[in-house]
This record gives C-alpha cells, structure tokens and sequence, in this order.
C-alpha cells in the first residue's frame, strides 16, 4: 500500500463527516481508510457517527471518549486547564452517554489501542494520543529528542495521532515522522472547517496532504443549541476553537 487517508477526532459531529466522506470521494481518496477515534463527545449525534463507521468497517482506534462512553463512565480522560471546562466537559460526557445506545457503546468499547500498517517501505503506527497513552497530548513543539525516543520505543518509522485537534507534519533529526491529523468535528487551530490527512509514500519518501473540507457549521452548532449540551460547544464549532 502506497497510500492512506486517514482522519478523526469527529466529536459527534455528523454533518462534518458526512461532508468529509463526499470529499474524500469527490478526490479519490475515499479507499484504505483508517480512523484515530474520538466518535463521539461534544456533537449531538454520537450514534449516527459511530454508525456510519461502524457500517463501513474502518479500522478504527479507541479515543479516550470512546473509551469513556464505552465503559459507560462519566470521565472522558481530558486535560481541563479550567474549572468551568471540568463542568463543560462533564456535561458532554454524561449527555453523550445518556444518549448512546447499548449496541453503539458495545462497538466503542472493542476498538483497538493502536493499528499498525506499512506505506511503501515505512512502517507506520496509528494512536489517538501517542503510544504509550490513550490521553497524552503531542503538541508540535515538543522537542526532538522526546519524539525519538517515542518513535524508538514504538519501533516505528511515522507515528500519526491525533487527540490535539491541531494538524502537524514534523520530520524529526532522523528522518522519521510524526503526523497529527487534526480533527473532523472539532477543529482548535481557528479554522472552523473539518480536517482530514492523506499520506503518500513511494519507498522510504512520505507526503502528507491536509484537506480542510466547509461543511455546515449551522447544522451542527443549531444541533447542539436545541439540546441540553452546552451551548459553548456550538460557539467553538463556529469559531474553529475546539
């Protein structure tokens, strides 16, 4: 396989996965699919995203809200900086679980820790957050040495994760690579539009290709606004502020 597209961090968000699939399609690249997790939190229509990859068969690791919804718990595993987003994020998760239903969490509980694949003659590994945890965060400027030592332990040439909602391509001393792929429902890098990566190899060479895709914000945000999740999600969404 020289090619994969790869995306999630969808967040419950069906009307930015529905239009990131007609993409997908429209620049075909809608084969060899891969999912980093997150269905569900924050969106209002957990069950029609986890359906909608469910009934495709992606390949699809478990993000720290799956893995909450999952085992039916009200801790998604987040980093709060705040008080005021503790509670938020509390409500998120207990409304989402309010609202899974039993076959859907069943799915999310029996996704898998990590895939591996290989793209031309790299080896590549895929996590929500890195390797060694489900919630770590890898922010782009974490240094050098600390990603190779990751990607040493990891025994892996390209490790692609995501959990930040904030797409990178780094290429670190080595040669080797570190990929986040942003987030589908619930982008932080103040571009509202939904996120996905393609990565091409040919033999030890990698490109990454980041599509930003409109889709309508207005479905979503009104989504949530007529419900009982925080209206704060809707105005991220809108705002592209996670």
């Amino acid at each position: 396989m020289n090619q994969a597209t790869i995306f999630g961090d969808i967040h419950g968000n069906i009307a930015a996965l529905e239009a990131v699939f007609d993409d997908m399609a429209e620049r075909g690249v809608d084969q060899n699919l891969y999912c980093l997790g997150d269905l569900v939190g924050y969106g209002t229509s957990p069950n029609e995203v986890t359906e909608f990859v469910r009934s495709r068969e992606i390949p699809t690791i478990m993000g720290n809200y799956d893995q909450g919804v999952g085992n039916n718990s009200n801790d998604c595993g987040c980093a709060y900086e705040t008080e005021d987003e503790q509670q938020l994020g509390e409500q998120s998760i207990r409304w989402t679980n309010e609202q899974i239903t039993e076959e859907n969490r069943e799915f999310l509980q029996g996704l898998e820790s990590e895939i591996r694949l290989q793209l031309g003659d790299l080896q590549v590994l895929l996590v929500h957050g890195s390797p060694r945890k489900i919630n770590e965060y890898l922010y782009e400027d974490r240094p050098d040495a600390s990603f190779e030592r990751l990607l040493d332990n990891a025994e892996t040439d390209v490790l692609v994760c995501g959990h930040t909602h904030l797409p990178y391509h780094k290429v670190l001393p080595s040669g080797r690579h570190v990929i986040n792929a942003g987030s589908v429902g619930k982008p932080k890098d103040n571009d509202n539009r939904a996120c996905y990566v393609v990565l091409s190899a040919d033999g030890e060479k990698l490109d990454s290709e980041f599509i930003r895709v409109s889709y309508d914000i207005e479905r979503a945000a009104t989504g949530i606004e007529t419900t009982a999740m925080p209206d704060e999600f809707a105005e991220m969404l809108r705002e592209g502020t996670g």
